[in-house]
């Protein structure tokens, strides 16, 4: 039979021995099984109680909790409001009194007396209009018949020239009409348009080569140039008055803005057919 060791005094024993037979130390005791059955004791709580308990103290703690949480609100409130209408220490004291207007009723605050000035008026001159760039003119044109009267000069084209007739019409090699100078050329060829029609044509061909501006006058005789560049200028016009002519061959100047130039009578030059 096999041996073993004793645990405690490492005396040899069988294996099969119960206890140490040096030390008596139980070995291979056999082990007896007991059941132990445990009666339910009559005064136990029971478990919906426990549960009821818990959550009523729950509710307590919550309540508790929210109560402590208002009071430390509140007290923070006070503590802001107290912080803030606080007034430093250099700042005058502002007293409130009670206004004695019915309730709902607003009084406006005192008004100080109104104050009278008297601001003297400012004195300007009458400003003048910058001159215009260009310059209008206006013609009024009469005739003097045989008889002496005046009247108007209608239907007659007026220019205004960058030299006079005659400068022109020498300078174009214009010859005159035979025994007539170049302006008494310009009046027979008026008359007679049929018997010189081609000195009339040659002169108004020179003489078209420096007109600046023109104008035709109406029954009143009145005509008008607009947009004229203020200039010195030479005056041309011939108008036929039935077996006479009348000629304007006149320096004038224009200036910016309005331009009247009212013409004395023109005579007029009769001229005999010599033809009969």
């Amino acid at each position: 039979m096999p041996l073993v060791l004793c645990p405690d005094c490492s005396h040899e024993l069988s294996t099969a021995a119960i206890a140490c037979p040096n030390c008596g130390l139980p070995v291979n005791a056999p082990v007896v099984a007991r059941n132990v059955v445990v009666a339910p004791r009559e005064d136990s709580f029971p478990p919906w109680g426990i549960a009821l308990i818990a959550l009523g103290g729950i509710l307590v703690l919550l309540v508790a909790f929210l109560i402590f949480r208002q009071s430390n609100d509140d007290a923070n409130s006070n503590l802001s409001v107290n912080v803030n209408t606080r007034r430093p220490a250099n700042e005058r004291a502002t007293t409130t009194v009670p206004s004695t207007a019915p309730q709902g009723v607003s009084v406006p605050p005192p008004s100080a007396p109104a104050q009278t000035t008297t601001v003297p008026g400012t004195t300007t001159s009458v400003p003048n209009p910058p001159p215009a760039d260009k310059g209008s003119v206006t013609i009024n044109a009469k005739v003097t018949t045989a008889n002496g009267s005046p009247r108007a000069a209608s239907g007659t084209k007026f220019y205004l020239l960058d030299k006079d007739v005659e400068s022109i019409l020498s300078e174009a090699r214009v010859e005159p009409i035979e025994g007539n100078s170049l302006t008494a050329s310009l009046g027979l060829a008026a008359v007679f348009p049929d018997r010189y029609g081609d000195f009339q044509r040659a002169a108004m061909r020179a003489i078209g080569n420096h007109v600046k501006y023109s104008g035709t006058t109406s029954a009143a005789g009145n005509t008008g140039l607009k947009g004229v560049e203020p200039n010195s200028y030479y005056l041309f016009a011939i108008s036929r008055v039935g077996r006479g002519f009348a000629l304007w061959n006149s320096p004038v100047s224009v200036i910016p803005g309005d331009n009247v130039m009212n013409l004395s009578p023109q005579a007029i030059t009769e001229i005999p057919d010599p033809n009969g």
